[in-house]
């Protein structure tokens, strides 16, 4: 497992590129809350936002999540660890004002930037910049 690439992923590369070309400025890796010990992949600070891109093998996709045969105990609590702990974030986040939003790995880039960049004007729009 240490050899899983936890961050700048090739799906998270090109989502943080289409939303780069379409002049959308975010952070990388940051915390949102400083007092949780989780990153966001991409965060807009300023309008609140979170973005998590999920390996579809990590976090249990309901489409292409693959249940290992060997040690299959250990990944089906791991998983279901991971997915918990996804949910207890996008509780937290919600709680002080932000919003989360999770795209799957497997999702088209250009489609999630299209979602993503509908969300990030429509605040913008809404607080005023």
């Amino acid at each position: 497992m240490s050899k899983q690439r936890s961050r700048d992923t090739g799906p998270e590369r090109l989502i943080r590129s289409a939303l780069h070309r379409r002049g959308l400025r975010y952070f990388v890796h940051r915390r949102p809350l400083p007092d949780v010990r989780r990153e966001a992949d991409i965060v807009f600070s300023r309008l609140r936002v979170a973005i998590f891109v999920d390996g579809c093998f990590w976090h249990g996709c309901p489409t292409h999540g693959t249940k290992p045969r060997r040690n299959a105990e250990y990944w089906e609590t791991k998983i279901a660890r991971n997915r918990a702990r996804d949910a207890d974030t996008d509780a937290r986040l919600e709680a002080a004002g932000w919003t989360p939003v999770r795209v799957w790995e497997h999702e088209e880039p250009n489609a999630a930037a299209d979602q993503i960049e509908e969300l990030i004007r429509d605040r913008a729009r809404h607080l005023g910049g």
